[in-house]
């Protein structure tokens, strides 16, 4: 029986050491594995029935004594994975993500769920993030305004080259100084025409509802045909050159022009369209009593406006003749400045915009000024946008604004319309003010619109959001890698290729964000290297081989026992 327990304890040994070796050549093999987690063997004895002797009592004659027992050797009592974090080794490219704590990516393979600390990513050809044998990488999508949509999973796909993006202008910030030692504003632009007659003798003056082929100059002379094009060109307003623009005189446009009418109140509406006279302030345009045109502008230098003979002209391709003889009769004054920033609609395209601020009065409050806002990019042929009062305190101090947006029509542009543009005038970046200097000043320091931009990179944050970088400098976010904790990790089944799989002790994943219940955070541009302690390896390696080289000790020198005994027997 003894010689047969030892032959027992041997091959056990045996069976053990070589077992916990193989254990610690997978750790030494996999040293460089990228999110490896070591395992370490427990060992455990195997008690045998086989008594020597029993444990007995104390009595009255003899004191106790302890069981004698012969045990059948050793077994593995467990085989269990450290899940303690590896080192992070910086690689900086962006699809490379190491986890720092708990949890596991998610990926898809074969429509099965799996896990994995390996972070070693990249782009497929459809631009899915997956691991190196094509499992899909999991996490939370966006909807069509690039907000992260969390509670449900799915494929990541990050398109580099591809995704273009544009965002409107929904808000600019306004800085510098208005200098409050300017006059206020008093008189505006005053402008006049010769007399227009309705009839060739010159002797009814014209009203703003005669149609233009029926108006005569003085001489008598016809001022229009049906089909003449009249330009608008060269014009100033505060020294900037207002655009060019077309009428066609008649009640079909067939010359795609910018307007067309037939009355002489269509081409004075075009007028004070295309001059950006704000009517809701002051100003206007007329036709008095003596069949003259009076332009009426609105106040502040910024708003004079300057109109010479050649600057109306029709059919100027061909015959160009001059129809209207104007008189300055006003300039416009008052302390004004004008500024001009660049905005964008909702499909990235430009739009400029003249900003203008007139000084229109000062008390012993403080001082208010209009601002007008204008821009040639309305898809109106009016120019005019918007206008406000600011109001200052007695320190030149930003109070209140009573419209602080204004609004441009877009239409049949595809393109948001009408796009609503604010105006911050207190901002920490450099508020406005109004304050005693020999300059007025005004910029836009700041609009939160892009033009159109291609994403060209992304990074990986902290809390698994994806953050696509575009060409127009714009940062979205392209989606959220989630995490999935287990409340007994070491319970995971690892099937190969750096991936695990639940089992009836893991219990179920928890998909979380990171950072959140417990969860780790990601590195981004980083992966995790393997926990394998190599001089550790090799100690339990020399430990391992040692016992097992021992057991084989056992069934030798067992074996010439009985070959002994059996020599006896003979």
């Amino acid at each position: 029986m003894g010689l047969t327990t030892a032959l027992f304890t041997g091959l056990s040994g045996l069976r053990t050491n070589s077992q916990a070796i193989a254990v610690t050549g997978d750790n030494i093999a996999n040293l460089n594995t990228t999110g490896y987690k070591a395992s370490r063997v427990t060992f455990e004895t195997q008690i045998s029935d086989i008594l020597i002797s029993p444990a007995s009592g104390p009595s009255a004659q003899l004191g106790g004594t302890n069981v004698a027992q012969i045990g059948l050797g050793t077994s593995i009592g467990s085989i269990t994975r450290n899940f303690n974090d590896g080192a992070l080794a910086p690689t900086g490219v962006a699809t490379d993500l190491a986890i720092e704590g708990n949890g596991f990516f998610v990926v898809n393979v074969n429509g099965l769920q799996r896990f994995t600390r390996a972070g070693s990513f990249q782009l497929d050809r459809d631009f899915n993030l997956v691991n190196p044998d094509g499992g899909l990488v999991q996490g939370y999508g966006i909807d069509s305004a690039f907000n992260v949509v969390t509670g449900v999973l799915t494929d990541l796909k990050i398109p580099i080259g591809v995704l273009t993006l544009a965002e409107a202008t929904n808000t600019v910030t306004i800085g510098g100084n208005l200098n409050t030692d300017g006059p206020a504003a008093v008189n505006s632009s005053f402008i006049q025409s010769d007399a227009i007659f309705s009839d060739p003798g010159a002797t009814i003056p014209a009203t703003a509802a005669d149609v233009l082929t029926t108006l005569f100059d003085a001489g008598g002379a016809p001022m229009f045909a049906l089909g003449d094009v009249v330009t608008f060109t060269g014009a100033t307003k505060g020294g900037a050159t207002l655009p060019t623009k077309t009428f066609e005189v008649g009640p079909v446009n067939t010359t795609a022009s910018d307007d067309n009418g037939d009355l002489l109140q269509d081409f004075i509406d075009f007028m004070d369209d295309v001059m950006g006279i704000d009517n809701s302030v002051s100003g206007g345009i007329v036709v008095n009593a003596a069949g003259q045109i009076e332009i009426t502008g609105n106040s502040g230098t910024v708003n004079d406006i300057d109109l010479d003979q050649g600057n109306i002209v029709v059919n100027q391709a061909t015959a160009p003749v001059a129809p209207f003889f104007f008189t300055d009769q006003q300039a416009a004054d008052g302390e004004s400045v004008r500024t001009t920033f660049v905005a964008f609609d909702s499909l990235g395209s430009p739009l400029q915009i003249d900003l203008s601020f007139v000084l229109d009065t000062k008390t012993n409050t403080g001082t208010t000024w209009r601002y007008y806002a204008q821009t040639d990019d309305d898809t109106d042929l009016d120019r005019v946008v918007g206008t406000g009062l600011i109001d200052f305190d007695t320190d030149g101090a930003f109070l209140t604004v009573d419209i602080p947006a204004f609004n441009v029509d877009r239409n049949n542009t595809g393109a948001m319309s009408p796009q609503s543009i604010g105006m911050v005038f207190d901002s920490p970046l450099g508020a406005l003010s109004s304050l005693a200097d020999s300059l007025s000043q005004a910029q836009a320091l700041s609009q939160d619109g892009s033009p159109i931009g291609t994403l060209q990179d992304f990074t990986v944050s902290g809390d698994g959001r994806v953050v696509g970088v575009f060409s127009n400098s714009l940062l979205q976010d392209l989606g959220q890698i989630v995490l999935a904790k287990f409340a007994n990790p070491v319970g995971l089944i690892e099937e190969g290729a750096s991936l695990f799989n639940v089992t009836a002790n893991s219990g179920i994943p928890g998909i979380v964000a990171p950072g959140t219940s417990g969860a780790g955070r990601i590195v981004g541009g980083a992966l995790e290297l393997s926990n394998a302690d190599l001089s550790n390896e090799f100690i339990n390696l020399i430990n391992y081989s040692t016992g097992f080289t021992a057991s084989s000790r056992i069934l030798t020198t067992s074996d010439r026992l009985i070959q002994e005994l059996l020599s006896t027997i003979r």
